[in-house]
């Protein structure tokens, strides 16, 4: 890996190294909230372009060029992430972006089912509590429960040590046996939609008309993938130079695409620190391959997990004096989400 590369950049928009002033991605206080601290925005603003020795990549953060590093095919995989090569799908969103994007391990017909019984029998056990966290207590369980298809009672109590975190089978293309990335996104859908009392009362409404409310939560759904994603950073390579808005990236070099930092660009989004399912600007690019199992069955476990919670828990609203914090630089999501179930 080089150290530096200055050299490869326009002198007028050459940035400074880290000691000069370019906020490195791996400072103190930056893995835990770039946004707070405000580092995504210094980025986007004053160094669009600069070279992270720490990580070992250019990094990039504004939407414009965050967009051309997935998309354009003169940027490919980086081996050291396990992304394709060529023209396999891009890791984005819950898709991993594996060679092969394999089916689900479980037919569609029994998988939503499974998620729906398991989301309400979780649902269930926490509606009598005075107090619970629903990482701990429910996204956590919820996509390793949904994974055991076969139960028609899930009995989570006998799902083996680690099952949370492991593939849970099919072949080298299945996306879906790792659950962590799902838990995180769950998690941040869940803090989202309990920090909108409006929102909650649309899709309860919804749910009772028996119309709106599957189009409300997708959409809820997606917004989370772009304000809040849970992997914040893809790795690319260039196959050439390539000409980006902070200066020219020189070729075979690694590129660290900043998917928190383009998701709330203002440049792209209006308000893009507002969390609104109903945006006229919503993009699919940032949420990842539309056909991804993956990204499916987090959707499924979404919808499904926040209907057995209201339909559960009419009243729940978060514990007296708790605010969801989220926690995290190359996957992030909430650390706990404390409510009080009624």
């Amino acid at each position: 890996m080089p150290v530096d590369r200055p050299d490869a950049l326009p002198a007028a928009r050459r940035p400074h190294r880290l000691s000069g002033g370019l906020p490195g991605l791996l400072a103190p206080g930056a893995t835990t909230d770039p946004y707070r601290l405000r580092l995504y925005r210094l980025l986007r603003t004053d160094y669009p372009l600069g070279y992270d020795p720490a990580l070992g990549a250019w990094l990039l953060s504004r939407y414009a060029d965050v967009a051309l590093a997935l998309t354009d095919p003169r940027f490919t995989g980086y081996p050291h992430d396990g992304a394709p090569r060529g023209r396999a799908p891009v890791p984005l969103g819950l898709c991993r972006g594996n060679l092969v994007c394999g089916p689900l391990t479980v037919p569609w017909s029994t998988a939503a089912p499974a998620v729906e019984r398991t989301a309400y029998v979780l649902a269930r056990r926490i509606a009598g509590r005075e107090r619970a966290d629903l990482v701990a207590d429910f996204c956590r369980w919820l996509p390793a429960g949904a994974a055991a298809a076969g139960l028609a009672h899930p009995d989570l109590r006998n799902l083996p040590r680690g099952a949370r975190h492991r593939r849970t089978g099919g072949g080298a293309g299945d996306c879906t046996g790792t659950t962590a990335l799902r838990e995180h996104a769950l998690a941040s859908f869940l803090a989202n939609m309990l920090d909108d009392p409006d929102l909650l009362a649309a899709a309860t409404a919804g749910e009772a008309g028996g119309a709106g409310s599957g189009a409300l939560l997708g959409r809820a759904w997606a917004e989370t993938l772009r304000r809040d994603p849970p992997v914040q950073i893809v790795l690319r390579r260039t196959r050439t130079e390539v000409a980006v808005s902070g200066g020219t990236l020189p070729a075979d070099a690694p590129v660290a695409c900043l998917i928190g930092a383009a998701g709330r660009d203002p440049a792209r989004f209006a308000a893009p620190d507002r969390f609104d399912p109903l945006r006229a600007d919503a993009d699919p690019l940032l949420i990842g391959p539309a056909g991804c199992p993956a990204a499916l069955l987090g959707r499924l476990e979404a919808e499904h997990g926040l209907r057995a919670l209201l339909a559960a828990m009419p009243g729940i609203r978060w514990a007296d004096g708790f605010r969801p914090v989220a926690g995290g630089l190359l996957t992030r999501g909430p650390r706990a989400l404390l409510v009080r179930p009624s």
